[in-house]
């Protein structure tokens, strides 16, 4: 009984902390619809509006691209904007898909053969590094750099809300976390919990505070100032970053502030119909954000079972008052979950899943050990990339 109360109490606190005390990550404030950026500073003509460079890296893409590159060509933005596809060694025709979508000339589009990455780089960061360089050997050097993916959808005024934004806070670095798929059975039961683990992890108040605490962002959306890029030392300071978007925003924090936020108008195209899909997403880089340690791992796993599982295991199994007290904490981590699933438009039901898919994310993550110590960590698309810390 006395080991019941006390693992119902821990678990209690944790839940009132990270509700409490942890930027107020689980009510989604950040969110780029619910505070649309200023226009300080930004008129009507087309010369006040800076240039930006999208840069696409595209492996094997070509489904994407038909939806993706077209919405970037059709952004109501009135400045200069030139798109740059970095063809990563697809075997699929991307290149060919991407210079047939671009043929209608609404925005400049080039189309670059990327090589096989260096030792030493991921191969997104190498194929992001070689649209930079095209990009910086512009006449007319971008104000901005969009680093985005291949299967992000843009609504039409995206890319001016961004920069309008950037411009207006003097950001150095904005982001928004993409809208994911969440449509089959899996990703219903999964991707939401996804954003929610990320927003606890990096609570979006913290990184968007100007002090360095916390730094993040998402890899599908990206709004980069060329410039302050490279005082930070280029692309190439993350060359070696499995989770590059993280990276890059604590390589970017130390050069000015960065803006982290949730949105509906940017959406991704790739779809997990299944949760092996899921599994294998999550897999390619869980281990390196636990930085290849084995004993981060066995502390996450142990924390994970405290915070997720044992609240409603007391709450069935225990006895009085350690029933009453888990129950309590099990509330408290449905409440903290139900603005992540209204995003989604999901049944409040899902809240009750919430300690199961803990666990699924659990088992995901000790398979990406796995994947590690088998020598196949960071696969993704058929490249072995994980680069351990000590190297």
């Amino acid at each position: 009984m006395t080991t019941e109360l006390g693992l119902a109490a821990i678990a209690l606190a944790i839940w009132v902390t990270l509700l409490l005390g942890r930027g107020g990550f689980w009510l989604g404030r950040e969110h780029e619809g619910h505070d649309p950026p200023p226009r300080v500073g930004i008129g009507a003509g087309r010369e006040d509006w800076p240039s930006v460079v999208a840069v696409v890296p595209a492996r094997n893409e070509a489904d994407m691209l038909p939806r993706s590159l077209a919405s970037l060509l059709v952004q109501d933005y009135r400045g200069p904007l030139s798109i740059v596809i970095v063809d990563d060694q697809s075997e699929d025709g991307t290149a060919d898909a991407a210079r047939r979508i671009a043929e209608d000339g609404r925005r400049e589009v080039t189309v670059l053969g990327g090589g096989p990455p260096p030792e030493g780089w991921t191969g997104k960061v190498w194929a992001q590094a070689q649209g930079i360089a095209y990009a910086s050997r512009l006449p007319d050097l971008p104000r901005y750099l969009l680093l985005t993916d291949a299967d992000i959808v843009y609504a039409p005024e995206s890319l001016t809300r961004v920069v309008a934004r950037a411009r207006a806070n003097g950001l150095v670095l904005t982001s928004l976390i993409a809208k994911l798929n969440c449509v089959s059975l899996a990703e219903r039961a999964l991707i939401p919990a996804f954003v929610f683990f990320f927003q606890m992890l990096y609570p979006f108040a913290w990184v968007n505070a100007r002090t360095p605490r916390v730094a993040a962002a998402a890899g599908g959306c990206m709004l980069v100032e060329r410039r302050a890029l490279e005082t930070a030392g280029g692309i190439s300071a993350i060359r070696g970053a499995l989770i590059d978007d993280c990276a890059l925003a604590r390589v970017m924090k130390a050069q000015g502030p960065i803006w982290l936020g949730l949105t509906d108008r940017v959406i991704s195209l790739r779809a997990y119909p299944h949760m092996n899909d899921i599994r294998r997403m999550v897999a390619r880089s869980a281990y390196a954000q636990l930085r290849y340690s084995p004993l981060l791992l066995a502390g996450t796993i142990a924390g994970m079972a405290v915070t997720y599982v044992a609240a409603p295991a007391l709450a069935f199994a225990g006895g009085f008052p350690a029933n009453l007290i888990a129950g309590a904490a099990w509330a408290l981590m449905s409440t903290a979950f139900q603005p992540t699933l209204r995003q989604y438009r999901l049944s409040p039901i899902w809240r009750a899943a919430l300690p199961a898919i803990a666990g699924a994310y659990v088992m995901f993550t000790i398979d990406s050990a796995c994947q590690h110590w088998r020598g196949r960590g960071g696969l993704w698309k058929g490249r072995v990339q994980a680069i351990p810390a000590s190297r």
